[in-house]
């Protein structure tokens, strides 16, 4: 199975699990993942999310050829895709979600940290969110709720470049919690995960939806209006080009483009 899902007291664990392909993912990944948060969120008995990867990486991000033979149903109204559907739920669970980071999180590894309540990275993660370097715009609210975690410059020149950065960098611009050494990373988050399930779960339900009272809409709005622009990048030289020379394995030029 390319997503592992499993609980166990009181932990729904969600495991991305396609190592061979760097744990890039695909529609029917996005799928099983919404399917679990959603059972998650009925779930009396689910009393903490933990979301993790493997120890060599978290996920590539999108499998770019299932992403492409995809990409039409996200500039359709009429149809949720299974990243919205993802994304959606991740976004609006009223359980706390624990993110336990490995390896590099590129593109929506990364996106999705910002919906999650607690991130751990280990120390030999690398964040990165190359979507001007594919000729795209930010995603799933990022380029609203980036800038109020870690300050507008910041968010700027991680979102504009593009560039990786490292888990340290990460923690120390205020994005996530904590950095460990690999091997301590799982036994911590889960160590995390098992405290929340032992506090009241009305209590924790609470205190998250009055810390996110006023974001909901806001990133409902956000994300809509970014997909508007994503989907019509989508088709643009720019974007064709930074595919193209991803599927040729050479550096994209961009210099023939206004």
């Amino acid at each position: 199975m390319d997503i592992q899902t499993h609980k166990d007291n009181g932990i729904l664990t969600i495991n991305f699990n396609r190592p061979e392909k760097k744990n890039a993912i695909t529609a029917a990944m996005y799928q099983s993942m919404a399917d679990a948060l959603r059972d998650g969120e009925t779930d009396v008995s689910v009393r903490a999310i933990l979301l993790t990867g493997k120890p060599e990486i978290f996920t590539a991000g999108n499998d770019l050829e299932d992403f492409m033979k995809n990409a039409r149903s996200l500039a359709s109204p009429d149809v949720l895709p299974p990243v919205y559907q993802f994304m959606q739920a991740l976004s609006t669970s009223s359980k706390p979600v624990i993110a336990a980071v490995s390896g590099a999180a590129v593109g929506i590894g990364t996106t999705l940290l910002m919906h999650c309540d607690l991130i751990y990275l280990a120390d030999n993660a690398k964040l990165s969110m190359p979507f001007t370097q594919l000729g795209l715009c930010p995603e799933f609210a990022s380029s609203m709720v980036f800038q109020q975690i870690v300050g507008y410059q910041r968010a700027a020149e991680k979102l504009m470049l593009g560039e990786p950065f490292s888990a340290q960098e990460a923690y120390e611009m205020g994005f996530v919690n904590k950095v460990l050494p690999l091997d301590e990373l799982l036994p911590y988050a889960q160590q995390v995960a098992a405290k929340l399930v032992a506090l009241p779960a009305a209590s924790i339900r609470v205190t998250k939806r009055l810390m996110k009272a006023a974001q909901p809409e806001a990133v409902k709005v956000k994300m809509m209006e970014e997909n508007q622009h994503f989907s019509a990048m989508l088709n643009a030289p720019e974007a064709k080009e930074a595919f193209t020379a991803f599927f040729q394995k050479r550096k994209p030029d961009f210099s023939q483009f206004n």
